[in-house]
């Protein structure tokens, strides 16, 4: 490919000021002209404001052409706004794809490309990199990878037991086993590092730190109890720390035999004394506190060059006495292996004294806030802590275990006679014999009885005193800081109760005041204690429940292969991350078992109280990307099983409309689909596109968000149709999953049917026909008061079903969507129904008039399981014969005990072919009357002619037919009233109209003289005439 010549390439410096280089390839004597430019005639005003019509220029010279798109920025992306700049938002697809209006784009005005170079600085956003030397007034401090995190967490990694008690582990495990035990540790909290830079390289990281991390990648359950232990246990880590001053100090203090009250109680003076000052340098802000880990740092460098120096210094008599001979292979070789002693003298028991010292590693990722780009900084600082500090560690051991023996009696009289007899040991080839103080170990000094072994080898005993008071200071001092950050991201979420107080932020760094104080006084509390061997294992658990959680956290992002997993960090392994999980909890319970279990009984005991709350949170987390996942595998390995009888479950359809309009339909179905199968609100949106897509969009969700909260598990769905059968065909060909798909259609009775269009009543008989056609089965449910509550809601309601008005007599159409405003809907008050109300010792009464499979009997059993229906007793209707009547019975009995329902009261109607009293029969004369086409019995083509444009109308031959069928559905509603008048429920097997011989008017009255007058809920089921319920175990 051929170069452009170099004075056609021009690069901006001020493009290059943030992790990306933009070069601007423009020729130098073209760059005053777009290569479309139109003369002297194209001139662009930056300087105003945007007005963008069809003859604007925008990117003319990039794309060459009139366009309102605009060319990728950061702000588009950002959720901060740039400080001094409007956000100017990319224009929507409809001001892309609709017809262009002035008004839109005043709203939608694109930014000018020339701002495009800022949009990938890194500084664009609000807490952005410090340009320069120069930091604008107001700005907040921020960190790199050296000064926030690896310092920090090298600070916090070292502590008491680095100069207390890993001479004494080298000792009892040997030098080999010693480093074995480190790089346990450390392994444990190098792959915790590797998932930490993982996830802090997947997206922006703000304030929380190791909260943040796992709340924004679990969820909030798992997140917000990690983060509520994970800030009470840096809290009590500052009391731990702090006593570990104290104590340094009051054996200083006992050294010189001087004393402020007494050594418990100068614990307290001056433990309390430490932590006052250092909340006055927390709250002197963070710049203060990071000079002062900085001087901490420098501290305890000093001490470990000192310790170096002194290895190498030639050992006086004392220091000999005391086991200190410089280096020598023979001690080396001898301290190489293990010499246990003492209750503690294993290596799980020294695996679990060391391990805590190799904690500390999210030090730098608790300040996330307050670091100039945590996704550099925070791998990066980590990695390289953990690096230095193993070495260090590392060097340590080594070092004291190849200049120091094990016992030694640090009597200068101990040295090696000439008449010395039985002298065992290393000493003795050196000039000393501590044979008799080593035999009844009773030796006061070496490497395994003298805990300040390093200040004896020290050229200069003092700064390891100072290193140690360095290393518990700065420890105390970023629990201080840990606690409180963590703490208030927890209390802006509000996902407990009565601790929002404590997350507001004061100054230019947002600092939590509140939060310092209350960390301050919790640490006081324990420090008053004075007695921390109790609560120091539930801490050190707690730190490992955060280590645990982060390592799932990266495995789980991992594992689910979301998209939105994209770490910039690479070098990590989610199997990795799952070992140090796993390994994480089991050291939990190496290093004390009963602070184990009360660690992971709190954090579960906190995740049940978020999970029952539910906050009102959405971050994307991997339990989502799980859950989809998952639902996604075994929808399709559902497929891959043939269908059963034994497995079907009922998958309804329901034609709600807006689900708040019909809330007896949706408690009714959500009843007994609840757990069992699956439930979808369908609602067909009719009328132009235009007018109907904007409210598509606003009112969707929102009727979700009404759905939950009614507690319904049921999904939504809506369509875009001419007219709502068509809709309907729609929803039952498209709606569903593979095979959970629906299989049952249910609806409201259109209770003014007289009254409507008769074109209306011919779609909604149509949709019936569909349904069977469809191989749908149909459930039809009347309420007495009607199903429809918008007109109490006062909102519009969906013409198709119950129009309100006609549109045909003002020219408008009434609106399809209800009420638009998604919050409107949530906030509005539940109706009550029937459904939502215990039901004491009624009647479910089952007409189970027809075989249809047995969806008849299905429904009503599924319904009998729940709470609020399952005091009611069951009864089962069937026709017979009045001589037959004693058979017919005991063989209903017998097929209903073999389908295992229950239902034990059967009663058999002999007289359900009687004819119905007179007056019965006249108010149903009287009913189709007005949809008679009075034809006189004139032959088919003159009645087709008659009824052109008329398809509802009913010929006198077609009522003839129909005659016994009809005086059926009017007997049938007498002996519902005599028998069913006080149940809860009926159910009903749904007579069927043949299509093309049972006009639409005829069939609705069938419907409306067999379900009137009664009291209770009436249901019209009727199967698809294959079977749902069997009697075989194959």
């Amino acid at each position: 490919m051929a170069e452009l010549p170099v004075t056609d390439r021009t690069l901006d410096l001020s493009r290059s000021n943030g992790r990306f280089t933009i070069s601007t390839l423009i020729s130098t004597e073209d760059s005053n002209r777009g290569p479309y430019a139109q003369g002297d005639t194209a001139v662009y005003d930056t300087s105003q404001g945007n007005h963008l019509t069809h003859n604007n220029t925008f990117y003319l010279r990039t794309f060459g052409y009139n366009t309102v798109d605009v060319v990728p920025t950061y702000e588009n992306y950002a959720n901060t706004k740039i400080s001094g700049e409007c956000k100017k938002p990319r224009p929507t697809l409809a001001d892309l794809h609709s017809f262009l209006k002035q008004e839109t784009f005043h709203r939608h005005s694109p930014g000018y490309e020339p701002h495009r170079s800022d949009s990938f600085n890194e500084g664009g956003n609000d807490d952005a990199a410090i340009d320069g030397d120069k930091k604008p007034e107001g700005e907040p401090v921020r960190f790199g990878w050296v000064k926030g995190v690896m310092i920090r967490c090298m600070l916090n990694i070292w502590g008491v037991i680095l100069y207390l008690r890993l001479p004494w582990i080298t000792a009892q495990a040997g030098i080999a086993l010693t480093w074995v035990i480190i790089l346990m540790s450390v392994t444990v909290t190098t792959i915790t590092g590797l998932s930490i830079s993982a996830i802090s390289t997947n997206g922006k990281v703000k304030s929380g730190g190791t909260y943040f991390l796992i709340s924004r990648s679990l969820g909030p359950e798992l997140g917000g109890s990690i983060g509520l232990i994970f800030a009470f246990a840096n809290a009590v880590a500052v009391a731990m720390h702090t006593v570990g001053f104290a104590e340094t100090v009051r054996d200083l203090l006992l050294e010189y035999d001087s004393t402020i009250v007494d050594p418990t109680n100068d614990i307290r003076i001056v433990g309390i004394i430490t932590v006052t000052v250092l909340l006055g340098v927390s709250l002197a802000g963070m710049e203060w506190e990071a000079k002062a880990q900085v001087l901490f740092f420098i501290v305890i460098m000093i001490s470990f060059v000192n310790y170096l120096v002194g290895t190498v210094i030639p050992a006086s008599q004392e220091k000999q006495a005391k086991g200190f001979f410089s280096y020598r292979g023979d001690i080396f070789a001898q301290n190489f292996v293990p010499n246990w002693r003492g209750p503690d003298g294993s290596f799980f028991g020294l695996f679990s004294i060391f391990f805590p010292s190799a904690t500390g590693i999210l030090a730098g990722a608790n300040i996330s806030g307050d670091l100039k780009d945590p996704a550099v900084a925070i791998p990066k600082g980590t990695l390289m802590a953990i690096f230095w500090t193993t070495i260090s560690y590392l060097v340590l051991s080594a070092t004291i275990g190849s200049c120091v023996v094990r016992d030694a009696s640090g009597n200068v009289n101990d040295t090696l006679t000439v008449d010395s007899m039985g002298c065992e040991g290393i000493a003795c080839g050196l000039g000393w014999n501590f044979t008799e103080c080593a035999q009844s170990q009773s030796c006061r000094y070496g490497l395994i009885n003298h805990y300040q072994a390093m200040s004896m080898v020290s050229g200069f005993a003092p700064l390891i005193t100072a290193g140690i008071f360095g290393a518990t200071l700065s420890s105390a001092l970023a629990c201080l800081v840990s606690a409180p950050k963590v703490f208030q991201c927890l209390c802006k979420d509000q996902l407990y109760p009565a601790i929002g107080f404590f997350g507001k932020g004061y100054g230019k760094n947002n600092e939590p005041i509140r939060g310092y104080v209350l960390t301050y006084f919790i640490a006081v509390g324990f420090i008053l204690i004075a007695e921390l061997n109790a609560i120091a294992p539930i801490i050190s658990n707690f730190f490992l429940c955060s280590y645990a959680l982060i390592n799932f956290s990266c495995f789980h992002a991992s594992i689910t292969n979301s998209p939105g997993w994209r770490p910039s960090f690479r070098y990590y392994s989610k199997w990795a991350a799952l070992f140090g999980a796993v390994i994480s909890v089991v050291i939990m319970f190496l290093l004390t078992w009963w602070a184990a279990l009360i660690a992971i009984g709190i954090v579960v005991f906190l995740l049940g109280y978020v999970l029952y709350k539910k906050p009102v949170v959405n971050w994307g987390s991997s339990v989502q990307a799980g859950s989809y996942n998952m639902a996604l595998n075994y929808s399709v390995g559902l497929n891959e099983v043939d269908d059963h009888i034994k497995n079907y479950r009922p998958q309804c359809l329901v034609l709600t409309g807006p689900p708040n309009f019909r809330p007896a339909l949706v408690d009714f179905v959500g009843t007994f689909t609840k757990n069992v199968s699956l439930m979808i609100c369908g609602n067909v949106l009719v009328g132009p596109c235009k007018q109907v897509l904007p409210e598509l969009r606003l009112a969707s969700k929102g009727h979700v968000k009404w759905l939950t909260k009614r507690k319904i598990k049921s999904f939504y769905t809506e369509v875009l149709a001419e007219d709502l059968r068509a809709g309907v065909q729609i929803l039952m060909q498209a709606s569903g999953l593979g095979r959970m798909k629906p299989n049952i259609l249910v609806l409201g009775y259109k209770k003014n049917w007289q009254s409507a269009h008769p074109q209306t009543v011919e779609e909604y008989i149509g949709i019936l026909h569909d349904a069977f056609d469809f191989k749908f089965g149909v459930c039809m449910m009347r309420m007495k008061e009607g199903l429809n509550v918008s007109r109490l809601m006062q909102a519009h309601i969906n013409p198709v079903f119950e129009p309100t008005e006609d549109p045909e007599k003002n020219g408008n159409t009434p609106s399809v969507a209800g009420t638009l405003d998604p919050d409107a809907l949530v906030a509005e008050q539940q109706a009550s129904t029937l459904f939502q109300i215990v039901q004491d010792k009624k009647t479910i009464d089952i007409y189970w008039l027809f075989d249809d499979g047995g969806l008849t009997l299905l429904i009503p059993y599924l319904l009998s399981r729940k709470k609020r229906w399952g005091k009611c007793k069951i009864r089962v209707f069937v026709g017979g014969q009045i001589n037959r009547m004693d058979e017919e019975r005991k063989a209903i009995i017998s097929l209903l005990s073999k389908f295992r329902l229950g239902f034990h009261e059967v009663h058999i109607l002999p007289d359900i072919n009687q004819k119905p009293r007179p007056e019965h029969v006249k108010r149903f004369e009287d009913l189709i009357a007005p949809f008679r086409l009075n034809d006189g019995f004139k032959d088919e083509a003159a009645v087709n002619e008659m009824r052109h444009g008329c398809p509802w109308k009913i010929s006198d031959e077609e009522e003839a037919k129909n005659k016994a069928k009809s005086l059926r559905q009017v007997r049938m509603n007498e002996i519902l009233l005599d028998f069913s008048r006080d149940a809860a429920i009926v159910f009903i097997t749904l007579p069927i109209g043949r299509k093309g011989r049972c006009p639409s008017s005829l069939y609705m009255a069938w419907l409306e003289t067999l379900s009137q007058d009664l009291r209770p809920p009436v249901v019209l089921v009727r199967g698809n005439q294959e079977n749902v319920l069997t009697f075989y175990c194959q």
